[in-house]
């Protein structure tokens, strides 16, 4: 069903956004910049570069 612009209406319940783990990466990283991550026994990298961006490399 349509509003007559083919645009479906929103339904009229909208389920509650699930509250996601946040996690500070200064934390994890243990005042250093970098900090090995395992996932299903493969290791991944994760480091904070000097512009304080991330990067995850396998």
């Amino acid at each position: 069903m349509t509003n007559g612009e083919g645009i479906s209406p929103l339904p009229s319940t909208v389920a509650a956004p699930v509250e996601l783990p946040a996690y500070d990466v200064r934390d994890i990283v243990q005042g250093g910049d970098q900090a090995r991550l395992i996932l299903d026994g493969q290791t991944y990298l994760l480091r904070i570069t000097r512009a304080g961006k991330l990067i995850l490399t396998k």
